[in-house]
């Protein structure tokens, strides 16, 4: 939420975010004793009320959340997580449109920044077939970022995910060339994934810190995402969303794949012919 805050304060956009609790997981260690720092107050919860539109990061977490809001008179405008480019550039118009406010030039700046290193690392990443797991909400921000990258998300899982979220899935398939023969999987568990690993490979997985066991049995590394990450430490002090939050997503994708590379070409006279310096 601090790279959500950060956004709108570059369009000078007065926002409640319900709820923010980016300082409360991030209190300093000076000296001053907070039980609640930062968050958002009951205050902030009631003037929510009167703002003049909402917009939903889980449109598919909170149906009956985004009914109440509408059935109050208020615009709803109801996205997923905003992860890369394209989810990236909705967010942005859609307060661009709402406020009648120009998107910043700095946030244009980071876009550039965005493309230009996916340009630099795309080949890489290419063709990669990755399995995801967790909320139906940042899957399909997940999803549409891999497919970006020309990478597939072979398998896209999620317990809470029903048939809704499904066909939006399926759409975003149906919407590229690298979406083909990717399946989506509604109302299935750690599981039935565990399965589809062994019958259906693929070369990663995303997901929480509950894949780490799937890592574990198959072989299949793991990138953490996908809340909660209980196995590693200070993930939840970097953004994932935003163009600045997609290039940290990058990175994390990339370092797995060149440590898969590395272990994969370092044994000594019979694939340490590409175990490079320069990646």
């Amino acid at each position: 939420m601090k790279e959500i805050r950060r956004i709108f304060d570059l369009f000078d956009v007065k926002v409640n975010i319900i709820c923010d609790p980016s300082d409360n997981w991030n209190t300093p260690t000076d000296g001053e004793f907070r039980m609640y720092a930062g968050g958002t107050t009951k205050e902030e919860v009631i003037a929510a009320l009167h703002a003049k539109a909402t917009i939903v990061f889980q449109e598919f977490c909170c149906e009956k959340t985004s009914k109440f809001i509408a059935e109050h008179g208020q615009e709803v405008v109801a996205l997923n997580a905003p992860v890369g480019v394209a989810g990236t550039d909705k967010f942005l118009m859609e307060i661009a449109r709402l406020t009648g406010k120009p998107i910043p030039a700095e946030l244009e700046k980071e876009r550039g920044q965005l493309v230009d290193a996916l340009a630099d690392s795309q080949a890489h990443l290419h063709g990669k077939r990755y399995a995801l797991y967790g909320d139906p909400d940042q899957l399909l921000g997940y999803a549409a970022f891999l497919l970006e990258l020309g990478a597939e998300p072979a398998h896209v899982l999620s317990t809470n995910g029903g048939k809704e979220w499904a066909e939006r899935v399926q759409a975003l398939f149906d919407s590229t060339p690298y979406g083909k023969g990717c399946k989506v999987y509604p109302k299935r568990d750690l599981w039935h994934l565990r399965s589809l690993l062994f019958t259906e490979p693929v070369d990663f997985l995303i997901g929480n810190t509950y894949g780490k066991f799937l890592e574990r049995d198959t072989k299949v590394p793991l990138v953490r995402l996908v809340f909660p990450i209980h196995d590693r430490h200070h993930h939840h002090r970097y953004p994932t969303w935003g163009y600045e939050g997609g290039l940290r997503v990058l990175v994390m994708l990339l370092d797995e794949f060149f440590e898969a590379l590395d272990a994969n070409t370092m044994e000594i006279g019979k694939t340490d012919y590409s175990y490079d310096i320069v990646r």
